[in-house]
């Protein structure tokens, strides 16, 4: 199977590609090169396919987790025990989903491919949606778990296609065909 070399070495390509797909899939469309989007949607639509064919394959478990105790200001209840003061918890039931062999191995395939996506987003009280540098407002996305629950149940009817190239015309700078790259 022929591919693209892009002017990089494997690793820098690899690298690319895969950070082309991450971003395409967590946000949905991006703008790119013709060539570049022609190797990203060979690699996104299997990615699809593969979140579409195993969406539904797990099962629900109930397991007992313990959870720390709050007070009402939302901090955690301590007493003391033998001198120090110890967290108290509580036992409480929790149901979560168990994949099935063949979904835990769709989800490595794809955390192969996939980048760790952190958002800085925040959505405050009043509804409004902020962008934060501090570390502890930072959270990790489930890029594999956001494909089986939100891309994969917008296209159970359809196979194949799952991407759609838009060219916008010559870049600026070196006249490289530019493109938008998004899922339909």
């Amino acid at each position: 199977m022929a591919y693209r070399k892009l002017g990089k070495s494997s690793a820098q390509r690899k690298a690319l590609l895969r950070n082309q797909v991450t971003q395409l899939l967590y946000h949905g469309r991006i703008v790119t090169t013709e060539a570049r989007a022609k190797e990203i949607r060979k690699i996104a639509e299997k990615i699809v396919a593969m979140s579409v064919r195993e969406k539904d394959n797990f099962e629900e478990v109930t397991v007992k987790q313990k959870v720390p105790r709050k007070n009402a200001d939302g901090k955690r209840v301590k007493e003391v025990v033998n001198g120090k003061r110890k967290t108290v918890y509580d036992e409480v039931d929790k149901t979560i989903k168990k994949d099935k062999p063949s979904r835990l191995h769709a989800r490595r395939e794809m955390l192969k491919i996939l980048y760790p996506v952190t958002s800085s987003e925040t959505t405050r009280k009043d509804g409004k949606v902020v962008t934060s540098n501090k570390r502890k407002d930072k959270k990790k996305i489930d890029m594999p778990a956001k494909l089986f629950d939100e891309i994969a149940p917008k296209y159970v009817g359809r196979n194949g296609g799952y991407t759609r190239i838009i060219k916008i015309g010559p870049r600026r700078g070196d006249g490289a065909m530019q493109v938008i790259i998004e899922l339909v």
